[in-house]
């Protein structure tokens, strides 16, 4: 999970910072917090649902805040959740992020898609470092 260089917006931040924000980083998943609490999440896809109901990021229109667009409902998990419990859920659900949450629900990371694919690319040299290990030996 991304925990060091966790990039999360308030309720009322506009979308404007919220896109900048994406891009900066690039990320797709933003986290809405309040107190360090988590309460909600942005994602550039709510970014293209709200430009494409002619909100967003165009100053010459009306502000929208993170609270108009973000999902409030977030499904989370803990340090504690297994890996295998994680990826169950974002494949069942079809989540690109999880947030991790502790017990009063400030948020202490998020576990993304890319997360996944750098923990298998892991996983996937050591299995060939084995394989290599044991053609050396036979």
């Amino acid at each position: 999970m991304t925990r060091s260089s966790l990039v999360t917006i308030t309720e009322t931040q506009n979308l404007a910072m919220a896109e900048d924000l994406l891009r900066l980083h690039r990320i797709r998943h933003l986290p809405v917090v309040r107190g360090g609490k988590l309460v909600g999440l942005v994602t550039h896809r709510d970014l293209l649902k709200a430009a494409a109901k002619g909100g967003g990021a165009d100053p010459a229109k009306q502000p929208l805040w993170a609270s108009d667009v973000m999902v409030r409902d977030v499904r989370t998990v803990t340090a504690d959740t297994s890996t295998r419990e994680a990826v169950k859920m974002m494949l069942d659900n079809k989540f690109g992020c999880l947030p991790v949450v502790g017990a009063d629900g400030t948020l202490i990371g998020i576990l993304t898609e890319a997360d996944m694919v750098r923990f298998a690319q892991h996983l996937i040299e050591d299995m060939d470092r084995r394989s290599l290990a044991a053609e050396y030996e036979a």
